[in-house]
This record gives structure tokens, sequence and C-alpha cells, in this order.
């Protein structure tokens, strides 16, 4: 068989190929997305790096440990039942503190964004709120909510209410000027406006604060375990501090990268099937 006729042949083929193969096909092509090769290649070069070149540069073990001492710590972690009553409080926490965020988020930037006497009113308060390190606020939220995990909740709260809010308010805002004045030539109400034009349009840049906001949420209930918990991975990061457990100090750090990792994976299946038409859309905090 000729090159020519192989070349025919596989033409045919791809051509004749079901639409979602060809798609799997496309996305796990090396030409088409390099960086499938290259993410698992940096990593390996890292940790191979920082396993053999510690000792030889002098490193104590006691400051940076070795990746192989990291993953021993981890195992032994993943091991212990405990662990896994720390990875559940810090989840909860995070995660209903991320659904009142979003929730409140959603709700305050769709009334600023559509009735302008509510930004008037209430921008001032929150943009001089935003300007407060949120982390300072974590002591005070212990007082007020006590060391359990409501301080913990409104901590995750108020760290992925911001970016949220940001998204909705721009989103809602950069509707089609020219698509709104025809549905309002044609009789469109206020709400047909918003359901048909402002909402999808903002779609993108609710996903874009979705993902910010879940890590912050993760990032909140960790900081409110540091001021004062009995649980949660926070705590569990704090302790191993105390005890000069640096290896176990990298293995909940993991942890809370791959947390992190398949929360904003998570968001962006969903963008992909919701959000589909403008999954490329440049948008705050993408």
């Amino acid at each position: 068989m000729t090159s020519t006729q192989k070349t025919k042949n596989t033409s045919k083929n791809t051509a004749t190929a079901p639409p979602g193969r060809a798609k799997l096909r496309r996305m796990l092509d090396p030409r088409e997305r390099p960086e499938i090769v290259l993410v698992p290649a940096v990593f390996a070069i890292v940790m191979l790096g920082w396993e053999f070149l510690a000792t030889p540069l002098g490193i104590d073990e006691y400051t940076l440990p070795r990746p192989s001492q990291i993953y021993e710590s981890l195992e032994g972690q993943l091991t212990d039942g405990q662990f896994w009553g720390h990875l559940r409080v810090t989840l909860q926490e995070a995660l209903f503190g991320y659904a009142i965020g979003v929730g409140a988020a959603m709700l305050l930037g769709t009334l600023i964004s559509q009735i302008r006497l509510v930004e008037r009113t209430l921008m001032p308060y929150i943009v001089a709120f935003q300007t407060v390190p949120k982390v300072a606020l974590a002591p005070l939220f212990v007082v007020w909510f006590g060391f359990g995990i409501s301080s913990k909740i409104v901590m995750a709260a108020v760290i992925s209410f911001f970016p949220m809010l940001v998204n909705v308010i721009e989103g809602l805002r950069s509707a089609d000027a020219d698509r709104i004045q025809m549905l309002t030539v044609f009789g469109a109400g206020r709400f047909q406006i918003f359901r048909m034009v402002r909402l999808p349009t903002a779609v993108p840049f609710i996903f874009a604060g979705l993902d910010i906001g879940i890590v912050f949420a993760i990032l909140g209930a960790v900081v409110g375990e540091f001021i004062g918990a009995k649980e949660g991975l926070g705590y569990l990061l704090l302790q191993s501090n105390f005890n000069f457990d640096i290896a176990g100090m990298f293995a909940v750090l993991v942890v809370l990268s791959v947390l992190g990792l398949i929360a904003h994976f998570l968001i962006r299946l969903a963008q992909r099937r919701i959000a589909f038409w403008a999954e490329e859309n440049r948008v705050i905090g993408a």
C-alpha cells in the first residue's frame, strides 16, 4: 500500500469517526494540546530534582523534606481514621460557607446591577468592607461565633463572597445594548430582558466567580481553623507545625492543593456543559 493510499485511508477513518471519539482524540493529541505532555514532564523534573539534589546541596531534611518523605507522611495520614474526620470538617466548613457566600453575592449583585439606588446606597459600604483584610476578621468571628464550625463557615462565606459579587455585577452589566434595545422595541418587560439577555451573558462571569470562590472558601475555612479550632485540616497543619513535623505539614498542603484542583476542574466541567458557547471568554478572574 502506498503512502498516498494510507493518507487517504487515515483521512477517511477520521472523517467517519463518531464526533465524540474524534473530539476525544483531538483532546488527547499532544500536537493539539502540548500541555498534556508538558505538565507531567515539569512535575517529574521538579520532583526528581528535589529528591536527588536536596542532600548534595546541603538542604536539611527537617527544613525541606524530600518528596519521598512527604509521600510517606501522606500515606500514613491517609490510613489514619482521624485524618478523614479532619478532612470532613474542613469540607463542611468550606462548602457551607461557599454556598452562603455565592447565594448572597448572586442576590446582592443582581440588585446592585439592576437598581441604581441600591448601587448608590450599598456600594460605598461594600468597597470599604472589601479593603479590610479578611484574615484580620478571623479572630472576631471566633469571638462572635465560637470555636466551632460556625465561625469557619462565616469566614469561608466572607472570603468567597467578593469575587462572586464582582463577577455577577460585571456580567449582568455586560449585556449587549443593541439586543436589549431590540427586545424593548418588541415590548419585552424588564424580567424578560433579564432572563433572555442579561442572565445568559452573565453566565461565563458567574462561573469565573464560582471558580475563584470555591478556592477562596477552602482558604477561608483553613484560616479560621488557624485562629481557633479543635479539628480540621488547618488544625492538623498547626499540630504538625508544633511537633516540627515538616513532612506532615507538606502532606496536609498537598491534600489542600488536591482539593482546590478537584473543585476547580468540577467548576470548569460544569461551565463546559452549561456555558459551552462562551468557554473561551476572558472574564474577571478567569
